[in-house]
């Protein structure tokens, strides 16, 4: 296989040769370009880099220049250096805006979004997907099913519920193939639907795959506790107070395996309730958004006050 190899490179290197010798600069790129893509084949990274930048030095138009910065962003993401990432990410958007097109544009979104989910910026990650998932074309880089669950997994933790309807549930391209994708139809929409024991006999098989995912197996065990705290935020809202064996059984699970996970969350402020162990009651406590306008309004206030009695006194002195 190496020496198979090598006699490919020998014969790119010869082309670029003789390109340099007689034909022109067009000629020359392309066959730096072959080199480039023949060293990122082969997983040789750091010659793939040198090859890229030669090439990047005999190309003038700015479209050309993205697509390299996307083949390096590929190398960079495959080796999982998310540093590259970002640097190269930075680099492709200046090229855009010196003169890139719609459709490279689309596809700098999808690989924002990749770079946002695999540093667990879920947020960041949904909105891009989102705004991709009608002019997806990045196959380089993932299917349209893996792209659809992608979207689906970021979205369910990010998304508001309405929205999650509206944006993902309801949307034809998702609709098109997420019958294609084990149990991610009955994950999300059962989440939407209240229908929490089907929730979580959906999520475990929908944690399996992201686990075997190698952008979200990192992140495991925070889309597990986001989604649940998703699940049990969105349930608790119903309610001014509920007991803990009925919520435990509208999600099928033991009333023990709730209340261990509901007091972590309680624990850390994510939820607002507290839990009367003695009578087995979860009671909630919603912030009043009339009393926190109220107080934003007097807070503003002070500020505005504040800022007036300064403007007086500098009149003052002049």
């Amino acid at each position: 296989m190496e020496r198979k190899n090598q006699e490919e490179l020998e014969g790119l290197e010869a082309k670029v040769k003789d390109a340099e010798e007689s034909l022109g600069e067009s000629d020359v790129r392309e066959g730096l370009l072959a080199i480039a893509r023949f060293h990122k084949r082969v997983g040789d990274r750091e010659r793939a880099k040198q090859a890229y930048e030669k090439t990047a030095e005999k190309t003038v138009a700015t479209g050309q220049k993205m697509d390299l910065a996307f083949e390096e962003l590929q190398l960079a993401l495959f080796a999982e250096d998310w540093k590259e990432v970002q640097e190269e990410l930075h680099r492709a958007k200046v090229l855009f805006e010196q003169g890139g097109d719609w459709e490279r544009k689309n596809r700098l979104k999808v690989y924002e979004a990749l770079y946002l989910m695999a540093t667990r910026d879920f947020d960041g990650a949904a909105k891009l997907f989102l705004d991709s998932i009608a002019t997806f074309t990045c196959t380089e880089l993932f299917t349209y099913r893996t792209f659809v669950f992608y979207t689906t997994i970021v979205s369910a933790v990010a998304l508001e519920r309405p929205r999650l309807k509206k944006e993902v549930i309801d949307s034809p391209e998702v609709l098109s193939v997420i019958g294609d994708i084990p149990h991610l139809s009955d994950f999300v929409n059962s989440l939407h639907d209240c229908r929490y024991d089907k929730f979580m006999e959906a999520f475990i098989p929908v944690a399996d795959m992201v686990r075997t995912d190698r952008y979200l197996n990192p992140h495991l065990r925070y889309f597990m506790r986001e989604v649940r705290l998703v699940a049990y935020t969105q349930f608790l809202s119903s309610y001014k107070s509920v007991t803990l064996a009925s919520m435990a059984s509208h999600f099928g699970v033991s009333a023990e395996f709730l209340d261990r996970e509901v007091s972590d969350f309680v624990a850390t402020g994510r939820l607002n309730c507290k839990i009367d162990k003695v009578a087995g009651v979860i009671e909630t406590n919603r912030p009043d958004a009339k009393n926190g306008m109220y107080r934003d309004v007097i807070k503003q206030g002070d500020h505005l006050l504040n800022q007036i009695q300064k403007l007086s006194r500098i009149s003052d002195i002049e």
